[in-house]
């Protein structure tokens, strides 16, 4: 039941309507409810860009109640009379345009809102949003959850693909990337861990405030809050880079050689993949159950359970492939699973196992002995939505970057791992972005082979 924040007269809804696009000099339309991803078409929203999200949030466990103000600074692409936000359950007790009451609906997912005056394309403009309520858990098409998951203590929140909604109104499509301040109050006696740097923390009345800022733009679903009792350290890397880890209590001890290799593990990837690009780095490690997967969470990536070094490896090579160059949309997620895969790849040839041209082999030979669906469909197509998360996404994506290594040569390889980063830096790419950036920056070699047989083909390929 989606109710606005006062109830008005149908006839007296369209004289408002029409009197304030009078007064502005702007006859705009509404923005669209969705930017047609091809996996998840109602994600996102038409007609702004986002810039900035300031959360200031308060959970209490014992209720499992979240309130929450959220702010967010956008710049309008059209002229729009309306607009929407992602919002999946909660409560929404006002919401205000630069200032001024505006009228608002919910319908699903979408809370439309329809500012008092027109916005001008180009327009920057500021929506803030009061709501509050039992955050939900989704439950996505292949079965995982996301949204926000009770844990014994508290709570974590993951959002890939779509699950940031459930915590926060916003853009919520990768395509939109934007900074954040995320305020979280919480009982005293718990942390509240977030992205990026912790630049305040506040007692008063119980309750204790943890203020983390984002400086470089992320998207929606790499955003996190894990409440609850953690083992903090913080440290730095030999660069200087600073290092915040928060562990469940009960995991410390089985997390702790893993974890100490963040720093060995980051200093290798630089010399694979280039600088580091953000102001800091960590993880957090819930407990084993508490969520269905490890996620790249921008800066701090979650684990369920203690990780051991190689899927750390694969969720900082993420901070690379996936956060600071993201997904256009969710059919290109191969692109940052492929990387990350191969990073596990490139981790055990560098440090005694097999080589990445013996796991290439393996995985050609009997893979689907591991992986029954490695061949069900081609990395850079999944089947549908359910089908994002699975195995061809990763292994074969995998297999098409050994490809394209084994054409190029090694020197070369590395040089495209490199400067497809740098140029896309903070940014959004799509497969066809890469496959030009690949041929762009090997001029002499022929691709089409590896994009027919192994990155949209059906079926296992020719044997190489």
């Amino acid at each position: 039941m989606s109710r606005s924040a006062r109830l008005v007269p149908p006839a007296a809804l369209l004289l408002a309507f029409t009197l304030t696009g009078c007064a502005s000099g702007v006859y705009g339309t509404p923005g669209g409810a969705g930017v047609h991803d091809p996996y998840f078409p109602k994600a996102g929203n038409g007609g702004y860009d986002v810039t900035h999200y300031d959360l200031d949030l308060s959970y209490t466990p014992d209720t499992h109640h979240l309130t929450g103000e959220a702010v967010i600074t956008a710049r309008a692409t059209q002229d729009m009379s309306a607009f929407d936000l992602d919002l999946e359950g909660l409560d929404v007790e006002s919401v205000r345009v630069d200032g001024d009451d505006a009228r608002w609906n919910r319908a699903g997912q979408e809370l439309t809102v329809r500012p008092k005056r027109d916005l001008d394309t180009g327009q920057t403009f500021r929506t803030t949003v009061r709501y509050a309520g039992v955050p939900r858990t989704i439950t996505d098409t292949d079965g995982s959850r996301e949204g926000w998951l009770r844990t014994a203590d508290g709570a974590v929140a993951l959002g890939q693909p779509v699950g940031s909604m459930a915590w926060f109104p916003g853009n919520n499509h990768p395509s939109d990337k934007a900074t954040y301040d995320i305020t979280v109050s919480v009982p005293k006696g718990l942390e509240a861990v977030s992205n990026g740097e912790l630049t305040r923390r506040t007692d008063s009345g119980g309750r204790t405030s943890f203020t983390w800022h984002t400086g470089r733009p992320m998207a929606s679903y790499l955003a996190t809050v894990a409440v609850g009792r953690f083992d903090v350290t913080r440290s730095r890397t030999p660069d200087g880079l600073p290092v915040y880890t928060a562990v469940d209590p009960t995991q410390s001890s089985a997390s702790r050689t893993a974890l100490a290799r963040i720093p060995e593990i980051l200093a290798w990837s630089e010399k694979k993949f280039g600088p580091y690009p953000f102001a800091s780095t960590g993880a957090i490690v819930e407990r084993g159950g508490d969520a269905d997967y490890a996620l790249e969470t921008q800066s701090r990536p979650v684990f369920p359970g203690a990780p051991d070094t190689l899927l750390v490896v694969h969720e900082l090579a993420h901070e690379w492939y996936g956060d600071s160059v993201t997904p256009r949309t969710w059919r290109d997620i191969w692109l940052s699973e492929g990387f990350a895969t191969y990073a596990e790849w490139l981790w055990r040839e560098d440090h005694g196992g097999r080589s990445a041209e013996q796991t290439f082999q393996a995985y050609y030979d009997h893979g689907e002995r591991n992986y029954g669906d490695l061949w069900a469909f081609p990395p850079a197509e999944p089947t549908d939505a359910a089908h994002i998360s699975d195995d061809p996404v990763y292994h074969r994506g995998a297999m098409v970057l050994h490809k394209i290594r084994q054409k190029t040569g090694d020197d070369a390889f590395f040089r495209i791992a490199r400067g497809w980063v740098a140029e896309h830096r903070y940014g959004n790419a799509s497969t066809a972005e890469f496959t030009a950036y690949v041929e762009k920056s090997a001029p002499d070699k022929d691709f089409r082979g590896i994009w027919d047989d192994w990155l949209y083909g059906d079926g296992r390929p020719d044997r190489p």
